[in-house]
């Protein structure tokens, strides 16, 4: 076997980290598919905002909600965890300190959003960069933005940001860039601010979709208008509310390349169709087929002929093709009969993995410039961002390490369509993306251990 693709190798006796998979085979099978990895806990966050209880329901059980647990408890909060439901109530909250803040924000990109409900609750906060996956600097910036002028004020010292605020205010923002976190920063800062606010281009995915609804469940005042722009007219308090969070569109997709790859069927449940109808024409397009039930929340998928067709893929915000969906199903393409060009507009270095799957066997180049239609805000950065696939290739066994979520989920597929034994390192990291992960990957007939 090759060496790993990364330069920092597993720890000894980590084992559990570890995962060996003997590819070659079609998958097949059922899967369910409970709440969004980047709606839930965003939904927790907004149970902050409130003194009242809170409930979710169709919970995953993924490493970012024992994140925001601990978050939770430390703030003064409680969480009680009951099958797939969880309650939150707040009743009293308490800053956190620069301690703890650093220690969570290198564990989650997720604590960076409880800024403005700390703003709110007690007038300070303190704010360190955040950590999430290695694919390309996630600066606070933008969060930064949206709370200076909503109101806030800040002092940078020793590598922390001291936020505070006597009462936040309402502002218009134009975002340079329709960012998900921003967005859900101006919402969690917005709702209880005195005035009117207005974010234009803003983002729109279904998962600030799902938490605006909360957030009017809470009794906020919230309104997504033409264009990218949502409006907000604050109030002085919200309540509590129950939910049941969308399913998880990104890790549908996710299986769904497994099964293009592998020439493979695989059904998933709890996932809703609207939501994922670009991916879902472009793997019509690849070669990929799918049925869907009435009600639009089951959809099979299966490869509908025997060599799949290359693709010219951009990745862009919702409405776009995601970025989350861009590695597995690259991955994909690895198999398909001619050249496929892939430009990634969202995250500078999300091409990565695409140095491990040379290791199997795939023939992929990288690139700085911009492959694709859209001149993005990367093609003047020397960025490797666009991609050439040269398939199909006969994919082989390797050793590799996962460097983050949806590559380390890219690997997964590229080792099930290999032939041989994969060993496959860093595997727990996927675990903060796919609940009961090698459960799944045993339902649908991957020879694991």
């Amino acid at each position: 076997m090759s060496e790993p693709t990364s330069p920092s190798s597993p720890t000894p006796g980590a084992s559990a980290d570890t995962m060996t998979v003997r590819g070659g085979v079609p998958v097949e099978g059922e899967l369910v598919i409970r709440g969004s990895k980047n709606a839930l806990p965003k939904m927790m966050v907004a149970a902050l905002l409130t003194a009242e209880p809170c409930t979710l329901t169709n919970i995953s059980t993924i490493r970012d909600i024992e994140v925001v647990d601990e978050l939770i408890r430390l703030t003064g909060g409680t969480v009680e965890h009951d099958a797939d439901r969880i309650r939150i109530t707040a009743g009293s909250f308490t800053a956190l300190g620069e301690v703890d803040v650093e220690r969570l924000h290198n564990a989650s990109r997720i604590p960076v959003l409880t800024t403005a409900v700390s703003l709110h609750r007690t007038g300070e906060a303190v704010v360190a960069a955040p950590g999430g996956c290695a694919i390309g600097p996630r600066p606070v910036d933008f969060h930064m933005s949206v709370l200076r002028a909503l109101g806030a004020h800040d002092d940078h010292r020793d590598g922390m940001i001291h936020l505070r605020a006597d009462r936040l205010h309402g502002a218009r923002i134009d975002l340079p860039f329709p960012s998900v976190g921003a967005t859900e920063q101006f919402l969690f800062a917005a709702v209880l601010a005195e005035g009117d606010s207005e974010l234009a281009n803003a983002a729109i995915e279904p998962e600030i979709l799902d938490l605006i609804a909360v957030l009017q469940k809470m009794g906020a005042l919230i309104s997504v208008e033409p264009n990218r722009t949502i409006r907000v007219t604050g109030v002085k308090e919200l309540g509590g509310f129950e939910h049941r969070v969308i399913g998880d569109r990104l890790e549908a997709a996710s299986w769904a390349s497994l099964a293009l790859a592998t020439g493979g069927a695989i059904t998933v449940r709890g996932v809703q169709q609207q939501d994922m109808s670009t991916f879902l024409n472009v793997y019509r397009r690849a070669g990929g087929d799918f049925t869907i039930d009435a009600d639009g929340r089951t959809i099979s998928f299966r490869r509908a002929r025997r060599m799949l067709r290359p693709l010219a893929l951009e990745t862009d915000v919702h409405p776009g093709f995601m970025t989350d969906w861009q590695s597995p199903f690259v991955t994909a393409l690895t198999q398909a009969e001619g050249v496929s060009v892939v430009h990634e507009t969202v995250y500078e270095d999300r091409l990565g993995y695409t140095e491990a799957l040379r290791t199997l066997g795939a023939q992929i180049q990288v690139f700085t410039e911009c492959l694709g239609p859209t001149r993005c805000r990367f093609g003047a950065a020397n960025h490797r961002h666009s991609a050439v696939v040269v398939g199909p290739t006969k994919l082989h066994g390797a050793e590799l390490v996962v460097p983050d979520l949806r590559a380390g989920f890219s690997y997964v597929v590229a080792a099930a369509a290999a032939d041989g034994e994969s060993v496959i390192h860093g595997v727990g990291l996927l675990d903060r993306g796919y609940a009961d992960f090698r459960s799944k990957l045993s339902a649908i007939g991957v020879d694991h251990s």
